[in-house]
């Protein structure tokens, strides 16, 4: 294979990695950006799927994908953004997503909420996978709590994204038309031939 590492990485350098990016942190955003910029889609379209992303991010369970793709075809958004969007939920950042899930959504169903609260088992629960038991303390308020953050979260990247796709795509006009009016000049032709 033509770029083929000589030596395989090992299962726990690529979990490093994938935990924390070899070049640094402000680096992969920078490159993230730059991703969804450069996307050939309208600035709508692309705005809307990184929206999409970021709302699904907040859901527990890890069907951030699923979520993401339902919402981006609702909103026709683009769907390599909204999988790009979703990069806000990583493992670095999972925790806190899901907490403030958890909290905005006992928030909002204080009244509902047994009165025990979280059971004293919810490792046990956890460990078998008791989806059922574990529905109403845990995940309901966590799914519940994710949708006003996700709306919240994922109209500012819907403006955020809108407007960074907007100014770069001007940028590049005006550059694309100065480097066109600088070759269509008077004596650019025998500039140019002088250089070759």
């Amino acid at each position: 294979m033509l770029f083929k590492r000589r030596k395989a990485e090992s299962f726990g350098e690529r979990l490093r990695v994938w935990l924390w990016p070899r070049r640094s942190l402000p680096r992969s955003l920078r490159y993230y950006a730059k991703r969804v910029v450069r996307l050939k889609a309208t600035p709508h379209a692309v705005a809307a799927g990184v929206a999409a992303g970021v709302f699904a991010s907040f859901f527990p369970l890890g069907l951030h994908f699923v979520v993401a793709a339902a919402v981006c075809w609702l909103v026709a958004g683009n769907l390599v953004a909204a999988a790009i969007g979703t990069a806000l939920g990583n493992p670095l950042t999972m925790p806190f997503l899901w907490g403030a899930s958890w909290e905005t959504g006992k928030l909002i169903l204080h009244e509902h909420l047994p009165h025990k609260g979280v059971p004293q088992h919810l490792g046990a629960m956890m460990e078998h996978l008791s989806l059922s038991q574990l529905w109403e303390p845990v995940l309901k308020p966590m799914t519940i709590g994710a949708v006003p953050l996700g709306l919240l979260t994922g109209c500012v990247a819907y403006g955020l994204t809108r407007w960074g796709m907007t100014a770069f795509r001007e940028r590049r006009r005006r550059r694309l038309a100065e480097r066109a009016a600088r070759n269509h000049a008077p004596g650019s032709d025998a500039l140019g031939s002088a250089t070759r």
